[in-house]
C-alpha cells in the first residue's frame, strides 16, 4: 500500500462475547478491505487487529465502539502503529 496504510490494534472491553462481535467484525473488516484477525480473550474481552488504509481502519474503530446489536461495549483501547502488509486476509481467530 502506501504512506496513507497503518495498522490498528483494538481491545473492546464489556459485554461482547457470546454477541456475534466476531462474525461482525469479520463483515466489518471484509467490507472495509482490511486485513488482520479478531479474537476473543480469557478475560470476556474482544482484540482486533487490522491492516489497511487509514480512513478505513478510522471506521472500523468507530464501528467497534458499538459493536453488533446486542453488544454492551464499556470501553475501547485503540493502538496505531506502522503498516506492515503482514496480513493477506481477516479472519476470525479461535
Amino acid at each position: 500500500m502506501n504512506e496513507e496504510s497503518a495498522r490498528l490494534n483494538i481491545l473492546v472491553l464489556g459485554d461482547v462475547q457470546g454477541c456475534f462481535f466476531r462474525a461482525s467484525a469479520l463483515e466489518q473488516a471484509q467490507s472495509l478491505n482490511l486485513t488482520g484477525w479478531v479474537r476473543n480473550l480469557g478475560d470476556g474481552s474482544v482484540e482486533i487487529e487490522a491492516e489497511g488504509r487509514r480512513y478505513a481502519l478510522e471506521e472500523l474503530f468507530t464501528w467497534a465502539q458499538h459493536g453488533p446489536p446486542s453488544a454492551r461495549v464499556e470501553n475501547v483501547i485503540v493502538r496505531w502503529t506502522a503498516f506492515l502488509d503482514e496480513y493477506r486476509t481477516f479472519r476470525v481467530e479461535r
